[in-house]
């Protein structure tokens, strides 16, 4: 895939991406193939999908709202999403991937080698056991993790007083979060090239 295949593909997503960033992806992607014949890391298997979904998905979040720089925690990161694709259009964030699953956490340390990328911090645990100070967060997000009332106080707990989290969700589960009353949250926004999948998001009432 090269530099303007990859622009056309990320396109709709209103994400323009520079020449070192798309080899950042290429590599990424590459990675992300190779390793996934070994071990689960994603049911999506084509170039093309990889772009749109992992990545696509990921960066859509920066059309409306600004991720510049502060602390980022991907929770149920998986095989890296969003949080180690906006670090590439963001490297001056610093990242926590958090993830329990071992396999995949061997595979965001080698992306992390690849890529050449500083400031990121991978927790192989779930998100109640990683030790991170209250109102140390700029960001939490998550695409795969079950939003639940235990992940929200986490958050409320972690972000700092202007944190926001940013959560990938279906339509039904983007209802049931709009009337949980401890949050103000913002006008979902649908993700391009779906009907289900939205991004939500919001910041605490009363941050701890």
């Amino acid at each position: 895939m090269n530099f303007e295949e990859m622009r056309r593909i990320l396109e709709p997503y209103g994400t323009s991406v520079s020449e070192s960033e798309s080899a950042k992806i290429r590599a990424y992607i590459e990675l992300l193939t190779a390793w996934n014949r070994k071990i689960a890391l994603t049911a999506v298997k084509s170039e093309d999908e990889i772009l749109r979904f992992h990545f696509g998905e990921s960066l859509f979040a920066l059309k409306k709202w600004s991720i510049e720089k502060g602390r980022l925690a991907d929770v149920g990161t998986g095989a890296g999403f969003p949080g180690l694709a906006l670090k590439i259009v963001r490297p001056e964030l610093r990242v926590t991937v958090i993830d329990p699953n071992k396999k995949k956490c061997a595979f965001l340390h080698e992306v992390v080698r690849v890529l050449e990328f500083r400031d990121v911090e991978i927790q192989p645990t779930s998100f109640e056991a990683v030790s991170i100070e209250a109102g140390a967060l700029s960001c939490v997000t998550s695409r795969a993790l079950g939003v639940t009332p235990k992940f929200l106080s986490w958050s409320r707990s972690k972000l700092d007083a202007a944190g926001r989290i940013l959560l990938w969700i279906g339509k039904d589960d983007c209802r049931d979060l709009l009337a949980v009353s401890e949050w103000s949250w913002g006008e979902p926004t649908l993700i391009p090239g779906t009907s289900n999948r939205m991004i939500l998001a919001g910041t605490p009432k009363n941050p701890h």
